[in-house]
């Protein structure tokens, strides 16, 4: 067994696994194939790029998404330092600049002492461990086809595709008004509302636009959180109205109009010069985007920084791959962290690599390690990751309903999430006591 750690892949999950790792005094060594070898969706060398959304999740304190974050913070994360040193208005959620946020946990990486990074692709699993493989969605083809070996079943997938982005100059803000859900928190978001007749005429146009076919030996299967757009309009004509086109809270803050649906817009960067079209993933091609997206009310003129796209997220079996102590059962020593392990969302990842860097760092040190408590929000992603069910497994977002034991005595549902949060973090409290 080596005395060091390797980290294969320098995303959310791979730079939190060598962080957490390296602040318990272990060396890293972490690998990173960019800029040597790009990704379809990638644009920087920078360590935790975030190629789709830049939001991290909510930041209300009675929702789960809330909790995950506070177990990380508990944990020294650096993700979530970096978002919170780099967050930018977004109502209540936690949005980033992404260039400054990346760039930031670049930094802290090539910084620590115990951590060296290494610019090349790894084309197979470093055969002496401990190793973990950080790789995500995008992992290079040589060495899917080695995880592909190792398993010796084929991967699970699923589709995932990115909202546009666009110039904050071209928007007319005569047609758009600034505000929040309900008038909560500040006006972070721009709103572009729409009439019933413009919103069958662009339910009509997201129909006819041409789609980016998937290859002839691939099938559809996609996310719920993640769907495209123009999926979700074909469930029916009110799907988008009440889903992230919901009108519900948002009047026109001066003339209080109501609207049959409104498309929101989140700033990118704390500059305000980039917005993002929230929950518009798409996988129509660019020139329909141009023609379907022109037709919300203040974007008529719109210049694209970003266009929408689809790709595929590749992701394991983890209830049959991996064992108790959250390395694969066959192979002590090899972890797999992030997307790859089946959870979604930016924060899930960065949960999962921590757990695999602590879990790893451990090893090395000779020191026991036990898995984060169930009654919190990253042992109840670990139970969804690590527990078998009934039926197939599906990557999974953090949500209460995971989580076991839940104070189902409380009928108010706010003051039900509160006590789960207060008995997540006395339980994570008391977990990490012995490593203190």
């Amino acid at each position: 067994m080596n005395s060091f750690l390797t980290v294969v892949g320098a995303g959310l999950a791979g730079s939190e696994a060598a962080w957490q790792a390296a602040g318990m005094g272990v060396p890293v060594v972490l690998y990173e194939m960019r800029p040597q070898r790009p990704t379809p969706v990638h644009k920087t060398s920078y360590c935790s790029e975030l190629v789709c959304s830049n939001s991290l999740g909510s930041l209300n304190d009675t929702s789960a998404p809330f909790l995950l974050k506070e177990e990380l913070r508990n944990l020294n994360s650096l993700v979530i330092r970096s978002a919170d040193a780099h967050a930018i208005p977004a109502g209540a959620a936690l949005a980033v600049d992404r260039d400054l946020f990346s760039a930031e946990i670049t930094r802290a990486l090539e910084d620590h002492p115990n951590i060296t990074i290494r610019r090349e692709e790894v084309e197979d699993i470093p055969a002496e461990g401990p190793v973990v493989v950080a790789t995500g969605p995008l992992t290079s083809p040589a060495l899917a086809e080695k995880i592909a070996g190792l398993m010796g079943d084929e991967y699970l997938y699923f589709y995932d595709a990115l909202s546009p982005i666009i110039d904050a100059n071209s928007i007319d803000y005569e047609k758009t008004f600034f505000a929040s859900r309900y008038g909560k928190g500040s006006a972070d978001y721009l709103n572009c509302g729409m009439s019933r007749e413009q919103y069958d005429a662009f339910l009509d146009a997201l129909a006819k636009a041409d789609k980016v076919p998937l290859k002839e030996f691939e099938k559809p299967v996609y996310f719920e959180g993640c769907m495209p757009i123009e999926e979700l309009a074909m469930r029916g004509p009110k799907t988008l109205a009440f889903g992230p086109m919901k009108p519900v809270g948002l009047n026109h803050p001066e003339t209080g109009q109501r609207y049959y649906a409104v498309v929101q817009l989140r700033r990118e960067n704390k500059e305000g010069t980039a917005w993002n079209i929230v929950g518009f993933q798409t996988k129509m091609t660019y020139p329909c985007q141009r023609e379907v997206f022109r037709m919300i009310p203040g974007l008529e003129q719109a210049e694209f920084f970003r266009y929408g796209a689809i790709h595929r997220n590749t992701y394991v079996n983890a209830p049959e791959l991996l064992g108790p102590d959250f390395c694969v059962k066959d192979r002590p020593g090899l972890y797999f962290a992030g997307q790859i392990v089946g959870v979604e969302g930016y924060v899930e990842s960065c949960a999962m690599g921590a757990v695999a860097g602590r879990s790893a760092a451990s090893r090395i040190l000779g020191r026991p390690f036990s898995l984060p408590p169930k009654e919190t929000a990253i042992g109840s992603l670990l139970q969804h990751v690590l527990t078998k069910g009934k039926g197939s497994f599906q990557p999974m977002n953090i949500n209460f309903g995971l989580f076991t034991g839940m104070e189902t005595g409380i009928r108010d549902k706010q003051a039900r999430n509160q006590a789960i949060i207060q008995r997540a973090l006395a339980a994570q409290a008391q977990w990490l006591e012995p490593v203190d």
